[in-house]
């Protein structure tokens, strides 16, 4: 798969705030599954650590450190202290987990989420309340962070929260452009 190609794949979502990730800062892609937005960052020049569950290198673009690590089983954070400039998670949901990510997003740190939201049932998968976010939940994962953009709704074929947030201030000037 070529550069192009490869970012194409990616979320809109994350493409359009990507570029917020401070320059040369660690990526964490969490629950990276092919690696698309591993490839992402990849190519913008960012170290990345990717993990899943099942991780198929082959899939990952070359240079990124990979974590085969069960994120619901119990198991220890697989990250210990370190922080990320950038953290990505799409199609993903472990509430557990929200407090690790807040920890693990370095100063001026940027998450982009994007994963299912209630009501999600209505076009088919997932369907469990466990695996769909309540309404502003994210909002509420990320208080005390400075939201840069933020949606609650359906696409049409599916219903999704999305939140780009900062660990810090926040950007002087936000003007990235719609990647939709």
């Amino acid at each position: 798969m070529g550069k192009d190609s490869a970012n194409a794949s990616a979320s809109a979502w994350v493409r359009r705030f990507a570029p917020l990730v401070p320059a040369g800062g660690a990526v964490l892609d969490l629950a990276c599954g092919g690696g698309r937005h591993s490839r992402l960052f990849l190519d913008r020049g960012h170290p990345v650590t990717a993990i899943d569950q099942d991780v198929v290198q082959s899939t990952l673009a070359t240079g990124a450190e990979v974590i085969a690590a069960d994120l619901e089983g119990g198991a220890p954070w697989p990250l210990g202290e370190r922080r990320f400039a950038g953290i990505v998670v799409t199609n993903y949901l472990w509430r557990p987990l929200f407090a690790a990510i807040r920890q693990t997003l370095a100063a001026d740190g940027v998450l982009i989420y994007e994963t299912f939201a209630a009501g999600n049932e209505a076009f088919g998968r997932p369907r469990n309340p466990a695996h769909l976010l309540r309404p502003g939940e994210l909002l509420e994962q990320c208080a005390g962070l400075t939201i840069v953009a933020y949606e609650d709704g359906s696409t049409g074929t599916a219903v999704i929260q999305r939140i780009c947030a900062v660990n810090g201030p926040g950007p002087v000037a936000v003007n990235p452009a719609p990647g939709r």
